[in-house]
């Protein structure tokens, strides 16, 4: 049976970490805001809290490297290089991969 909690929660992690353009900010936003309902809602659901942690931490460093993302701004400033030079490598493996490894670890959560 396919519970949508885990889904909600990696979509609310992703867009306040990409709003906020930091990983630990989005987590700190969503879990201070929504945790405990997120969490009366996977126990009623039979979801381990483990598992909750689990899909909340990779989800909150999907989209924190978005172009506005102080790490992001620092790296190329001291690499010389232009966001249109190096973004879309660093999209790569910052953003896509994190996603993917969500993917996965939501599919096998609901």
């Amino acid at each position: 049976m396919f519970c949508p909690l885990p889904v909600s929660l990696a979509l609310s992690m992703n867009v306040l970490a990409g709003i906020t353009g930091s990983a630990s900010g989005g987590m700190s936003i969503a879990l201070a805001t929504m945790g405990d309902d997120y969490l009366a809602r996977g126990l009623a659901a039979g979801i381990a809290p483990e598992v909750m942690h689990r899909v909340a931490s990779i989800a909150s460093g999907g989209l924190d490297a978005l172009p506005q993302n102080g790490a992001v701004v620092t790296l190329l400033s001291v690499c010389r290089l232009t966001h249109r030079q190096a973004y879309a490598d660093i999209f790569m493996v910052a953003c896509v991969g994190p996603l993917l490894a969500l993917v996965v670890v939501v599919m096998v959560a609901a």
